[in-house]
């Protein structure tokens, strides 16, 4: 249990870090996920990166473990924020106001959503519903729980 919740805090922080580091300029930084890369390449470049950011590093670092002990003492309060959090980032993306992300919005708002924008957009219709993008979460985790995670 433990490092499932450690594993989520640290995706997270390299989700909302992917961005910042690119618009800095890091080499091989872009705001696509690393999921693709082996996890020693990920551990590595992780490193690199709090070498030449110690600051930042220790920051995100203590962020985590604040995230792991919350979530520890009260999951489902730390999964209601989490949700509130990608709430608002959609609502933020979807700059229209309509309730729905095209794939424009979500490159430019939401650049992980534009990556998996078809296998997300269940019903092929150019646009994200938030409904959409949380059944795409729940059948990620599910994916994940059956592989022995």
């Amino acid at each position: 249990m433990n490092r499932l919740l450690i594993a989520v805090a640290v995706a997270a922080l390299a989700t909302q870090a992917a961005p910042t580091l690119a618009s800095e300029g890091i080499p091989g930084a872009t705001v696509r996920s690393d999921s693709g890369m082996a996890p020693a390449d990920r551990k590595a470049r992780s490193e690199q990166w709090c070498k030449d950011n110690p600051e930042k590093c220790r920051e995100m670092k203590a962020k985590a473990e604040e995230r792991r002990v919350q979530c520890k003492a009260d999951p489902e309060k730390c999964r209601a924020e989490a949700q509130a959090r990608s709430r608002e980032r959609f609502r933020k993306a979807d700059t229209n106001g309509d309730g729905r992300i095209s794939r424009e919005e979500a490159q430019k708002g939401m650049p992980q959503l534009a990556r998996d924008f078809d296998r997300i957009d269940a019903n092929k219709d150019g646009m994200v519903t938030m409904e959409e993008l949380e059944a795409a979460r729940k059948a990620r985790a599910g994916a994940s729980k059956g592989k022995g995670a």
